[in-house]
């Protein structure tokens, strides 16, 4: 059965703002939020900690009975609803528990990239390129509502993993797996003449690139060819290519 909420001084309302805001909180709770009918649908498949959905008045949603649902005038919506033009749908769920981490060849790690677009990217192409993904310390929070939003679902799919580089570098040389960094070095090779399924792959932030106590333990550096005036590429961009080089072979 539906609820009613009016107020926006109700405390659900008050939660959910303080979710969209807050990594800590978030931590604190072990709730996210996400946002949009499309992200619902997605969530109803394939998340079983869905647990609360927030509607507006004439929105529908096919959600399972032990769902709790809300209704709220539109004028509410837009109050919690981070988005400008808000879909009337907004969702809470359980933050899954921590992933192992599981060293393997053609693997992709993030290495401080703070941007949740690009971080939402990357895992919404992972996702369809099958290709396992770590996130360093430094990255976005995979579960800001900006991260889910730009992974269209894949973060329901497909398991996050977050790991410190000293993790990531003592299972990869436990297992016997190489470590190649994107780099702008004259050491750097053409990343199309080297083996990267079967290394460990590192992408580095947008602004400056891989850190240097990841450069100083990698096996090879790798350049993606570009055209000698431009400088770099968008970080989602740089691992969309990476990632289809490691499904290449």
């Amino acid at each position: 059965m539906e609820e009613h909420i009016s107020s926006r001084k109700n405390p659900l309302l008050q939660q959910v703002r303080k979710l969209l805001t807050s990594r800590a909180e978030r931590r604190r709770t072990g709730l996210f939020v996400g946002d949009g009918t499309k992200l619902l649908e997605e969530a109803v498949k394939h998340w079983p900690g869905l647990q609360t959905v927030i509607l507006s008045e004439g929105v529908q949603a096919q959600v399972p009975e032990h769902v709790r649902v809300v209704r709220v005038p539109e004028d509410v919506m837009a109050y919690i609803s981070p988005m400008e033009a808000p879909q009337g749908a907004l969702f809470l769920g359980k933050l899954p528990q921590p992933q192992k981490l599981v060293p393997q060849r053609g693997m992709l790690i993030l290495d401080g990239v703070q941007d949740p677009g690009n971080v939402g990217t990357i895992l919404r192409t992972a996702d369809a390129m099958d290709v396992p993904v770590v996130l360093l310390d430094g990255c976005a929070d995979p579960w800001s509502w900006k991260v889910i939003r730009s992974t269209m679902g894949a973060v329901f799919r497909t398991p996050v993993v977050q790991a410190s580089w000293e993790e990531v570098l003592t299972a990869c040389r436990e297992a016997g797996i190489p470590i190649g960094v994107t780099a702008l070095s004259d050491r750097a090779v053409d990343i199309r003449t080297a083996k990267v399924s079967d290394m460990a792959l590192v992408i580095g932030s947008e602004g400056r690139g891989v850190r240097q106590e990841v450069l100083d333990n990698a096996d090879y550096e790798l350049i993606i060819p570009m055209n000698p005036h431009c400088e770099s590429l968008n970080a989602a961009i740089a691992a969309a290519i990476v990632m289809w080089e490691i499904r290449r072979g």
